[in-house]
């Protein structure tokens, strides 16, 4: 089985996708892992790459090659991608979400930005202009909206749950569909 978690910055598809993969002992795979990794090589901040993706899709074109190669010889995996759902069209889809301010105070709580705002609301502009491009970079790509939930076999809102909270919800619906 193969499940993949979408969702927006903050929202927990990371922190959720591992730990339901430890749980499944499944292999754990992320893009913004990847991406970040691509952008340490060239020597740039991930911010600079996304940036460059807008222009240039090579980036992106690798990421979304790896996952191609994975869903033809690969099982067991919980992928954490925004295109996940469209290159394993077969898996579990799990959709994240939260409220923009919640996210943004998980994210300043984790140190998760390059640009270091200051406050809450500086971070939710910071989150908007990302996830801006981000839609349009895969609509462009792919004709995708990534934030559209009907892409999804679950969608969840995270904003009042822990991590573990989460988790217990997306590990029940995971065990009702092994149970089919």
């Amino acid at each position: 089985m193969i499940i993949t978690f979408g969702g927006r910055a903050g929202s927990g598809t990371s922190s959720v996708g591992r730990a339901i993969a430890r749980k499944l002992g499944y292999k754990f795979y992320s893009a913004g892992d990847i991406r970040r990794k691509l952008a340490r090589d060239k020597g740039i901040t991930l911010a600079e790459l996304n940036v460059q993706a807008k222009t240039d899709s090579s980036s992106d074109k690798l990421v979304d090659d790896e996952m191609k190669r994975m869903n033809e010889k690969e099982d067991n995996l919980v992928i954490d991608a925004w295109v996940g759902f469209h290159f394993f069209p077969d898996s579990l889809k799990v959709f994240l979400d939260a409220d923009i301010a919640i996210r943004a105070e998980r994210l300043l709580e984790r140190k998760n930005f390059e640009e270091h705002p200051d406050d809450v609301n500086e971070a939710v502009n910071i989150i908007k202009e990302r996830e801006a491009g981000d839609e349009v970079r895969f609509e462009k790509l792919y004709g995708l909206d990534i934030f559209d939930p009907n892409h999804f076999d679950l969608v969840l809102d995270t904003t009042g749950n822990s991590v573990d909270q989460t988790v217990d919800q997306v590990f029940r619906f995971i065990s009702s569909k092994i149970k089919k």
